[in-house]
């Protein structure tokens, strides 16, 4: 048996935040959480949201304690702003971040044995829903607002760990590519290899089925057309990679992902690696690693990556073409080619170590061994 979450409601195009207080008000809510991180608050990104809720006399507390890999600490004060103001519901404003920072606040809220944050890790088994949450994303990558996951970083043990839980999905996704075109060219590459990421690992792993498979290779298709554009800032690239990473979300949330989200996972837990950029450097070097393990999928990969004459190339020769055509787009949007001047050789004992017991491995297509781990990360160097 097969199961699929997804948003109770979803709005899509330009100028969908509009959405925001009707929603709000149709659902009965009095007061807001606003949850943002704080350069989207300093260059008036957030703004776009609260001055809707000013309009519309709804009442909001906005939080802005949230790190780009969000912590513990940022939970746990959050969780205590929540308490403090009064709010029924939270409007989080922003990339992974923001909606990870929500997504484990809600949960503790309506669920409170659960107020040790590292209790969540895994699949955490929460009772209730957590507080509604109506997600609005900046960035063109998590799929955060569309997602049954969310990530903690620990910084005391240089850690990240991976949350799965159904009771923490917003219950509205506002996906407006208006929201993401300030986005700088190197973020909005980055984010969009994550996007990209999403889409093959989940076309790829082991829990993959024919619904979720359907979602993953149009994503691949839509972001394989649209991440170019979206880095020169086109209005048609920006709509292309919103659409794109939510409908990558849709499936991978359902399905899992593997090995290179568990490697960035590490990554940014040791060296503050933005999470996107980590996934991005890492996705050539593991797909041409599964490739023995994926079938005729990499053949699907292809086509929707816009190879050409894939009917009539050898199974290993569109494995190859797979692999090259994400390298190509990776470099043409500006993703580093190696992990020099991130990694540090002493460190990747470690950091195998925690990619091996995070939550992602056990989906990859390919069974993974620890020093299968570290000779990836060396290939990188």
């Amino acid at each position: 048996m097969n199961k699929f979450v997804l948003n109770e409601t979803s709005y899509h195009g330009a100028g969908a935040i509009a959405a925001v207080p009707t929603e709000i008000r149709n659902r009965g809510f009095k007061k807001a959480f606003v949850a943002s991180d704080p350069d989207l608050v300093k260059f008036g990104i957030t703004a776009k949201v609260t001055d809707l809720l000013d309009a519309a006399a709804i009442p909001y507390t906005l939080y802005t304690n949230i790190k780009a890999n969000p912590t513990i600490e940022n939970v746990q004060s959050g969780v205590e702003a929540f308490k403090a103001c009064g709010a029924d519901c939270i409007v989080a404003v922003g990339g992974g971040s923001a909606m990870d920072t929500a997504k484990a606040i809600g949960i503790i809220i309506t669920n409170p044995e659960f107020a040790d944050v590292r209790s969540l890790e895994g699949a955490a088994p929460t009772k209730n829903p957590c507080v509604p949450i109506i997600a609005v994303p900046t960035t063109a990558g998590t799929a955060a607002e569309v997602t049954i996951n969310y990530v903690i970083t620990d910084v005391e043990k240089k850690r990240k760990f991976v949350c799965v839980d159904v009771h923490d999905i917003p219950v509205v996704a506002v996906v407006d590519p208006d929201m993401m075109a300030s986005m700088p060219a190197a973020l909005t590459a980055a984010t969009g290899m994550d996007a990209l990421t999403h889409a093959i690992e989940g076309y790829i792993t082991k829990g993959a089925w024919a619904l979720s498979d359907m979602f993953h290779i149009k994503a691949i298709e839509i972001i394989a057309k649209s991440l170019r554009g979206a880095v020169a800032n086109t209005a048609e690239g920006r709509e292309g990679m919103a659409l794109g990473q939510y409908v990558a979300g849709m499936g991978f949330s359902n399905v899992g992902l593997g090995v290179d989200h568990s490697m960035a996972h590490t990554l940014s837990a040791y060296y503050d690696t933005p999470h996107g950029k980590a996934c991005a450097i890492l996705l050539p070097t593991v797909m041409a690693y599964n490739a023995d393990c994926t079938g005729t999928k990499y053949k699907d990969i292809a086509i929707a990556m816009g190879v050409t004459g894939v009917e009539a190339m050898t199974q290993e020769e569109y494995r190859a073409a797979a692999v090259e055509a994400v390298r190509k787009l990776a470099e043409d949007v500006g993703i580093p080619t190696t992990l020099k001047g991130i990694l540090k050789e002493e460190d990747i004992d470690a950091l195998a170590l925690d990619a091996y017991n995070d939550a992602c491995r056990p989906g990859n297509p390919k069974d993974v061994t620890l020093d299968d781990i570290k000779a990836l990360y060396r290939s990188l160097l």
